[in-house]
């Protein structure tokens, strides 16, 4: 299983478990302070979540192609009214 599925099945597992702190908050206080805290936890734990999937490359992302260097010098004549950076050209007045 790829990175970004197993981002999804963990988003959709916090997605249930939302739906069930919303279902629990119905049969007991909403107001107490472990449910509040619980509810934070899985608050934190969708903010950290997105976060990771920002920073997670998608199934399409690839590197791109290496463009080979050659070792033997670039032919001269590539150079032939080229100004030099900070001096100008060599060869007008």
């Amino acid at each position: 299983m790829s990175a970004h599925d197993e981002l999804a099945s963990v988003q959709r597992c916090l997605d249930d478990l939302l739906r069930a702190f919303g279902r629990l908050e119905k049969q007991v206080d909403p107001g107490s302070l472990e449910l509040r805290r619980a509810r934070s936890d899985v608050n934190h734990l969708r903010e950290s979540l997105a976060l990771l999937r920002e920073a997670t490359p998608g199934p399409a992302a690839r590197r791109p192609d290496l463009v080979p260097i050659p070792d033997t010098p670039y032919d001269s004549s590539l150079w032939t009214d080229s100004d030099d950076e900070g001096v100008g050209n060599r060869h007008r007045p």
